[in-house]
């Protein structure tokens, strides 16, 4: 209708204005949704429901036969309203749950099927261990081609302990910030783009694999999980209709798992494996520096049909453990109908 439309179907989604989504990316394999989009005046409202897989192991060694991957569910919010014409500002919140938790004992929470119903309150009134994240996110049109827009994501904090500064486990918040330069220095179809990911150790995590923020063991949000920081530099240009030119270089600081240690970048581990109560930082664990260089060059020769030539450079370094990994990736491609295939992790 004119303010309502439903969709149903198998597919990603994606939440954002960045590159890169700390709320809802299209980086885990596509799931079965149920979307309901509302947009009155200026305010702008989804709900939506998905399937999605806990796991994929559920065969004990040695047995014969099969069965379903155990599955959860995630149930989401997000409301946009225009303020003047330059702000948009939106609220989120989530929650992944599933009747297969042994708290919930096979009940599916209808609860959280109401469509503007707050999901923290539910999760503390029935004592469920679901996750649950909010947070917001924003856009700025500051200049007639210049924008800014970020985002904020909250797993949980508590205030007291963010003000004593000691770096408490449970502190889990993901902050995203970038601009976007359309047309820059005058040049037609010269794009510039610059964002930066912050995410502390253990966000997105959970004490279960029905509870982590993620679907067949891919992350909902950033492809590194927890527990790093992230710069990107993206140029896009077009110098005639058919041709496009993309440069994107990435620099990520993560901290990795040695044996039998979690140090929060793991979102899929159980936080109550975490190595500290206090202490924590972002990086922490085995330092590991990754370098990122993807140059595309796309030519279009017949409508939706596209040739690609593709030249990639991934550098991961840790120096403690004198790791030093190098790839490079040359790749020509035709497309139909179809878009790239992005290895931008």
């Amino acid at each position: 209708s004119k303010h309502v439309y439903m969709q149903f179907g198998h597919d990603r989604t994606f939440i954002g204005n960045g590159y890169r989504s700390l709320i809802f990316s299209d980086y885990a394999p596509p799931a079965l949704f149920l979307r309901t989009n509302v947009k009155v005046w200026k305010i702008n409202y989804l709900f939506q429901l998905n399937r999605v897989a806990a796991d994929n192991k559920n065969i004990a060694i040695g047995s014969s036969g099969s069965r379903r991957y155990p599955e959860k569910f995630m149930a989401f919010h997000h409301a946009s309203i225009n303020i003047g014409k330059k702000f948009n500002l939106g609220v989120f919140e989530s929650v992944v749950f599933s009747p297969k938790d042994t708290i919930n004992g096979n009940s599916f929470e209808l609860n959280y099927l109401n469509p503007v119903i707050f999901y923290r309150a539910i999760e503390q009134q029935f004592g469920s261990s679901d996750n649950a994240i909010v947070g917001l996110d924003f856009k700025w049109n500051v200049a007639k081609r210049i924008s800014f827009y970020g985002q904020l994501v909250i797993d949980e904090f508590l205030l007291k302990e963010v003000k004593a500064g000691n770096g408490w486990w449970a502190n889990k918040v993901a902050l995203q910030g970038g601009m976007k330069y359309i047309d820059a220095f005058g040049i037609s179809n010269l794009d510039l783009q610059v964002e930066a990911n912050v995410v502390r150790p253990y966000t997105y995590s959970h004490n279960t694999q029905y509870g982590s923020y993620s679907n067949y063991r891919q992350p909902f949000a950033h492809p590194l999980g927890a527990n790093f920081t992230e710069l990107i530099a993206i140029v896009r240009y077009q110098p005639v209709p058919k041709l496009n030119f993309i440069l994107k270089t990435f620099y990520a600081k993560t901290g990795r798992d040695a044996t039998n240690e979690n140090w929060g970048g793991d979102i899929l581990k159980n936080y109550k494996t975490r190595q500290n109560d206090y202490g924590n930082k972002i990086g922490q664990g085995i330092e590991n520096n990754i370098a990122f260089v993807d140059f595309t060059s796309s030519y279009q020769l017949r409508h939706n049909f596209f040739i690609d030539v593709k030249q990639i450079i991934r550098n991961s370094k840790s120096p403690s453990v004198t790791y030093n990994n190098n790839t490079s990736l040359t790749s020509l491609a035709l497309r139909w109908n179809i878009p790239q295939r992005l290895f931008d992790f």
